[in-house]
């Protein structure tokens, strides 16, 4: 058999897989037996070092961490159906295994955050001195006109003690994302914070991409985003916003990530929230590459789902729902020349794709 149709030989999945571990918010990987199983399936299925791959197939793997990923974290993407992220990760990591030797490289992004920063409820105070509550929106007006300001014991350390640059700088943040039209300013709960529980990677996707680590022989790496304090990263390729209202450099673009991953032949992407982290994502890279790059991603719209947060007073009802904005941007991908896929359908029956 040849190491290409090797390539093209969907596999079984491992044995060892067990579905239920996909809602379990303990669970995690045995790396030595892992390790010791992925020696046996690399011999078993002949496969050889993924990044000997030709073409080369990477897949993108966008934030799947334990606070979005079960109903225990801070920030739970369940989507409209309530479960959206647990079955999302059931099928990337089934997908993992099925596809072992045709995906080249799996990479993975971390949201990573600090416990004050411009979008979490600690940065703000509310016009009577209260902090306020997490799962709301603010705009440019309500600092200009009093209802939210940012709360002045930071400012020691976010502006060098000047509060009224802090103050103008969050106005103009909200200014810029009303600009673009893409988000407002958005007060989400704590989630992925540097050294809690919620910020490591979900177990099953743990234990997939690292079997795949191990029998493709490759370095799984991980990419940081969302440590800068005055701008929400819901891209892994840049920040919401660049620079400060006087013209100094905030933050800047991943170009060395956005062209390592130019020079896949296939991009695969899967991962949460299909409404922001995913869309912006995509958003990004549409704004840099040709449309025949464009055709060479592919997005696996049943790993991924929606940020949909329910009314706990209204049953059945949500206070947020960006579901729509979601299912608008797959549109606009696809219409883009990008691939909307499914994670069963065989890799050979996905337009164009290089195998």
């Amino acid at each position: 058999m040849t190491k290409a149709s090797n390539r093209r030989q969907e596999l079984p999945v491992p044995d060892f897989y067990r579905a239920e571990h996909a809602s379990d918010w303990h669970f995690g990987p045995d790396h030595a037996t892992l390790l010791e199983a992925a020696i046996g399936w690399r011999r078993r299925h002949g496969l050889s070092p993924g990044l000997e791959d030709r073409p080369r197939v990477d897949l993108l793997l966008i934030d799947a961490q334990k606070d979005f990923c079960f109903p225990e974290g801070t920030l739970f993407v369940a989507g409209r159906s309530g479960s959206g992220a647990i079955h999302d990760n059931d099928r990337t990591a089934r997908f993992i295994y099925r596809n072992m030797g045709a995906i080249s490289r799996i990479t993975s992004t971390l949201d990573t955050h600090a416990p004050h920063q411009i979008f979490s409820p600690s940065f703000w105070l509310q016009e009577d001195g209260t902090v306020p509550a997490p799962n709301q929106e603010g705009e440019a007006a309500d600092i200009r006109e009093g209802r939210l300001r940012p709360n002045p014991a930071l400012a020691g350390w976010l502006s060098n003690g000047d509060y009224d640059w802090l103050l103008r700088q969050t106005e103009y943040y909200c200014e810029e994302l009303e600009r673009k039209g893409k988000y407002k300013l958005y007060l989400w709960p704590p989630h992925c914070l540097l050294g809690s529980a919620g910020y490591d990677l979900a177990g099953v996707i743990q234990e997939a991409r690292m079997f795949h680590a191990y029998v493709r022989e490759t370095p799984a790496p991980i990419v940081s985003k969302g440590d800068t304090p005055l701008t929400e990263y819901y891209s892994v390729l840049g920040p919401e916003v660049t620079t400060t209202f006087d013209g100094r450099t905030l933050a800047q673009r991943n170009e060395a990530f956005l062209a390592d991953l130019l020079a896949a032949d296939a991009v695969i992407v899967a991962g949460q929230a299909a409404s922001h982290c995913v869309k912006s994502t995509i958003e990004d890279l549409l704004t840099v590459i040709p449309e025949e790059l464009a055709r060479k991603v592919y997005l696996l719209r049943d790993c991924m789902s929606a940020v949909a947060v329910p009314d706990l007073a209204r049953p059945g009802a949500f206070l947020f729902d960006f579901t729509d904005q979601a299912e608008a941007a797959l549109g606009k991908f696809r219409e883009a020349g990008m691939h909307v896929v499914e994670s069963s359908t065989p890799l050979s029956e996905w337009p164009d794709f290089p195998l």
